[in-house]
């Protein structure tokens, strides 16, 4: 393959699976830097990948595994990095609707980053309209087993979701 064929190919994805990176890294990021450092180094990956693609699997499979794979490496050395910082624990507010009126995809992005990374992996995977199969395939997990995880998940949310309508955010 030439550098042209992979540049081609690399811009091909990106524009086409840009949501997807999106995703992942506003689930793995709160600050808008870690965000855009997040999101270069996936492209970076993604680059790298185009000569190892062989067509096994979709497109968006692909670049799926290599965001989640990405966006989880970079979580540990942002943990590893931050707990040599300091050892402290970092509190996260949820704002008033009144001063955010997007504020349920604020909140449910909230959630999602404080899941543990499988379970983020499998909510974005979710979200994103991929089957129990494909999610599988992906993750590396039985179907059977992501349903499980899937319905933890959703119930979850769900009780999260009751305790902030009780306090009245």
């Amino acid at each position: 393959m030439t550098e042209v064929q992979q540049k081609q190919i690399f811009e091909s994805w990106l524009e086409t699976h840009k949501g997807i990176l999106f995703k992942v890294v506003r689930s793995y990021c709160e600050q808008e830097e870690d965000r855009e450092d997040l999101f270069q180094e996936i492209a970076v990956n993604v680059w790298k990948s185009v000569s190892n693609f062989r067509n096994d699997c979709a497109v968006s499979t692909w670049v799926y595994r290599i965001a989640l794979n990405q966006a989880l490496k970079w979580k540990l050395k942002k943990s590893r990095d931050q707990n040599k910082a300091d050892n402290g624990e970092v509190v996260r507010i949820l704002q008033p609707a009144e001063e955010k009126p997007d504020q349920r995809l604020e909140w449910l992005y909230g959630q999602i980053q404080q899941l543990d990374e499988i379970d983020r992996s499998l909510c974005l995977l979710l979200l994103d309209g991929f089957s129990y199969k494909e999610i599988a395939s992906i993750v590396g997990i039985s179907e059977n087993y992501v349903g499980v995880k899937i319905n933890r998940i959703k119930k979850h949310l769900t009780e999260q979701s009751k305790k902030m309508l009780n306090n009245g955010i």
